[in-house]
């Protein structure tokens, strides 16, 4: 009881510095990696950042928020790598080639997919975890994708229907083979030659679909035959 009172006293009057918020982060992590939500604990989660609980306090309240900002920080971190797309860039086939090769290695990492197996595992009791998760995820993917693909029809270059089904069409075509075994714990980590493969065949089924047709002028050889 004494040393939860120091703990709640030091909580109280030790200052918030960014570099060492950013420490306990990395330390979660490991731990969140290692153990999964469920069997990490606060004082785990202190000893792998090095420091104490009391100043675990300051910049967490609890397990649950702690999870939440390492996911959040997760997803940040894949839609900065990942997501940064140049809307100028009229150059659809290059692009998505790019996009898909460079989604397809950051979730096919075990790494990556950890954080997405706790969330499936958690959100049925804490949907509110596996809202932002989504949310600042998949969602901003789908959406800063979503965004480069209607300023490609409004460039002439493509025809969608509806920009936010042909993102996720896209984004889901490179992963579904790839990633989804690994998820679920039987597959292993494909090579750069696997991930082109699938990746080529994604975006060669997305332009087939979508890429916007020249109509066909007929001449005057093409009329006399005619």
């Amino acid at each position: 009881m004494a040393v939860l009172i120091q703990e709640k006293e030091l909580a109280a009057v030790e200052p918030v510095d960014s570099a060492k918020r950013q420490q306990i982060i990395e330390g979660a992590r490991l731990v969140f990696l290692a153990q999964g939500f469920d069997g990490a604990s606060m004082g785990e989660i202190a000893r792998t950042a090095g420091v104490s609980k009391g100043t675990l306090y300051v910049y967490f309240a609890s397990k649950e928020e702690l999870f939440q900002v390492v996911a959040y920080d997760e997803c940040l971190g894949q839609a900065e790598q990942v997501f940064a797309l140049d809307h100028a860039d009229h150059d659809v086939e290059a692009v998505l080639k790019r996009l898909g090769t460079a989604f397809a290695e950051f979730l096919c990492r075990p790494e990556r997919l950890a954080p997405v197996r706790t969330i499936m595992s958690i959100s049925e009791r804490m949907p509110d975890v596996g809202r932002k998760f989504y949310e600042t995820g998949p969602a901003t993917g789908m959406g800063r994708l979503a965004a480069y693909l209607e300023a490609q029809v409004a460039a002439g270059e493509l025809e969608v229907e509806d920009v936010d089904v042909a993102a996720a069409q896209f984004l889901e075509s490179c992963i579904a083979t790839l990633a989804k075994p690994i998820l679920f714990g039987f597959g292993t980590a494909p090579d750069a030659q696997r991930i082109a493969h699938v990746v080529g065949i994604a975006v060669r089924t997305f332009l087939a679909a979508y890429r916007k047709r020249t109509p066909v002028i007929p001449t005057e050889a093409s009329r006399s035959e005619a």
